[in-house]
């Protein structure tokens, strides 16, 4: 007898109680998600510092942390990356939505935690890039390297003396790579 389990929506996940988890969306189907580590979160928290603080100087978009993202409908597909960044030109006149984003960011970041996946970070790349994401950026705190992501180019794997450049996606960006671990 087939499957006649309902798939859910992005407005059902939307609605669903908070609690100490995260949740994604995939093809209709919940994905619990732990809540991040001390590394993970003091990482991140700095990246998006060095984001936010240029961001807001060039007023040239928004940066947000662990937004949905709704990448497909029927089934629905909603991915919140750890860190996303919005160009201005695509954000409405009233700001950021409540709700979930309708579509894919401009910037893509997913910090590694330990029990991480390669196979899972591999899909979340690729659906990003599949849905017009134009920069997907993967941190690993253990190796202290970002592996850069673009549609049409190999991934480009930098270390802490290397310098990240995000113009392509975060106009104007740049920083050592060394500034996002320390």
């Amino acid at each position: 007898m087939p499957n006649s389990k309902r798939l859910v929506t992005a407005e059902d996940l939307e609605r669903m109680p908070e609690d100490d988890f995260r949740y994604e969306l995939v093809e209709g189907r919940i994905l619990r998600m732990s809540p991040v580590g001390g590394v993970h979160g003091g990482l991140t928290a700095g990246f998006i510092a060095l984001l936010v603080t240029h961001v807001k100087a060039a007023r040239i978009g928004a940066v947000a942390t662990e937004l949905g993202f709704i990448l497909a409908r029927n089934p629905d597909t909603v991915r919140a990356p750890d860190i996303a960044f919005i160009n201005r030109e695509r954000i409405p006149a009233g700001g950021l939505p409540k709700g979930f984003w309708n579509g894919a960011p401009d910037l893509a970041v997913e910090v590694l935690s330990p029990d991480d996946r390669p196979s899972d970070v591999r899909t979340k790349v690729d659906e990003y890039l599949a849905c017009g994401t134009g920069l997907v950026l993967v941190v690993d705190p253990d190796e202290q390297t970002v592996c850069a992501h673009r549609r049409g180019a190999p991934p480009l794997t930098l270390g802490v003396n290397d310098t990240l450049d995000l113009d392509d996606a975060v106009p104007g960006f740049r920083c050592r790579v060394r500034e996002i671990f320390e």
